[in-house]
C-alpha cells in the first residue's frame, strides 16, 4: 500500500485507471474498532457516481465507497508462477475450447457462438477471445438471438484472475443482466510428475472410442443430448479410461485430450463405494503416459470451486491454478 514520506496512506487511483489491477484498503462499516481497514486487489472495472468496482482474481466484485477510500495504488500484474508449465491465458483458453468442441459454431468477431444441443455449458456458450467486431450491447443482443433461434439458453463464458482475462466483460455482463451461474479453476502442472506417480495402472482400459459402460459412470450422460458422443469424441488426441467394476458400471474413469505440448485431463469420476482407494490417481497417472508417449509436457485440467475432494488430489499432483472461468447466463426480466 502506498504510503507517503511522511507516513500517511494516499489515494494514487483515479477513474482513468479503471481497466488497470489495483491494491486498495478501505473503510468497512462493520469493522470492529481497531479493525476497520479491509484490503482488495484486483481489476478496477468500474469508478461511477462515487463507487468502485473491484473484480478479484475468483470474479467476486468488490463494491467500494469512494469516499472510504483510503489508499490505492496501481499494482504489476499477478507474478509469473514459480512452478509447472508457463502459458497465457489465451493459449489455455484456445487449447480448452478444442477440447470440448461443439457441433455447430458461428464466428462473431473474435468471439464465438457455440451450441451442441445443450449438452454442457462450455460446448452451448459464446467465447469471447477478443474484438466483437460491435459495440459490446449489440454483440449481446445478437448472442441472445443465436441461441434463442436454436432454443437453448444464452450463455457467456469468461475468465478472470491472469494477464489478459476478461474482467472488464465480466463486469459489462453484470451491467446488462447478466448473471454468473457457475465458476470453476483452470489448474496447470507438468505432466512428467503425474506420469511417474506410484499407481497400479495395470486395471486401466484405454479406448479411442467413448462405449456404453463409460457412459453409465458418466454423471452427465443422464442429462445428455444427442450429442453427447460428437462433443466427448472431440478434439485433437481423444482417449477414454476405465476401471472395471461390479456389474456393467466401470469403477472409475476418465478422458483426455492430447493437443501438442497440452494434455487436457476431464470426466475422472469413482463410484462413491470405490472411494479412497486410489483408482483416480490410476487413471490420471495411465492417461498421462499415454500423453507423455504422444509428446505432450503440460498438464490442464478444469475444477469447480467447491469440489474440495478433487481440489485436493490435484493439489497433490501439483497441479496449481492458473485462471478462473465463469458462465453468464441471460436472465429473461
Amino acid at each position: 500500500m502506498e504510503i507517503t514520506g511522511g507516513g500517511r496512506l494516499e489515494v494514487r487511483i483515479t477513474s482513468a485507471d479503471v481497466g488497470k489491477r489495483v491494491s486498495v484498503r478501505y473503510v468497512t462499516d462493520s469493522a470492529e474498532p481497531g479493525g476497520k481497514f479491509t484490503d482488495a486487489v484486483g481489476v478496477l472495472t468500474s469508478w461511477d457516481a462515487g463507487v468502485l468496482l473491484i473484480t478479484r482474481k475468483s470474479g467476486e466484485t468488490v463494491r467500494i465507497a469512494e469516499s472510504s477510500l483510503a489508499a490505492g495504488k496501481v499494482v504489476p500484474a499477478a507474478p509469473a508462477r514459480r512452478r509447472g508449465p508457463s502459458a497465457t491465458f489465451a493459449e489455455l483458453a484456445r487449447a480448452t475450447a478444442r477440447a470440448w468442441q461443439p457441433v455447430e459454431s458461428e464466428p462473431l468477431g473474435e468471439w464465438t457462438l457455440r451450441a451442441a444441443d445443450g449438452f454442457t455449458r462450455r460446448a452451448n456458450s459464446a467465447l469471447p477471445l477478443g474484438d466483437p467486431g460491435l459495440p459490446v450491447a449489440e454483440a449481446l443482443t445478437h448472442v441472445r438471438a443465436w441461441y434463442a433461434a436454436r432454443k437453448l439458453p444464452a450463455y457467456i463464458q469468461t475468465a478472470t484472475g491472469a494477464e489478459g482475462t476478461q474482467e472488464l466483460l465480466c463486469a459489462a455482463l453484470d451491467r446488462h443482466g447478466w448473471h454468473r451461474e457457475v465458476s470453476a479453476e483452470v489448474r496447470i502442472a507438468a505432466l512428467a510428475p503425474i506420469g511417474d506417480l506410484d499407481a497400479d495402472v495395470s486395471a486401466v482400459r484405454l479406448s479411442r472410442t467413448v462405449e456404453e459402460p463409460w457412459l453409465r459412470r458418466y454423471q452427465r450422460f443422464q442429462e445428455a443430448g444427442p450429442a453427447v458422443r460428437s462433443v466427448l469424441a472431440s478434439g485433437p488426441s481423444v482417449w477414454f479410461a476405465s476401471v472395471a467394476g461390479t456389474g456393467e458400471v466401470p469403477a472409475a474413469i476418465g478422458r483426455l485430450v492430447v493437443d501438442g505440448r497440452w494434455a487436457g485431463f476431464m470426466a475422472v469420476e469413482v463410484d462413491p463405494d470405490q472411494r479412497r482407494r486410489g483408482l483416480a490417481t490410476s487413471v490420471m497417472t495411465a492417461l498421462a503416459r499415454q500423453a507423455l508417449d504422444e509428446g505432450a509436457s503440460a498438464a490442464w485440467l478444469q475444477v469447480e470451486t467447491d469440489n474440495d475432494g478433487a481440489r485436493a488430489l490435484y493439489d497433490g499432483m501439483g497441479f496449481a491454478s492458473h485462471h478462473h472461468y465463469h458462465h453468464y447466463r441471460w436472465a429473461e426480466a
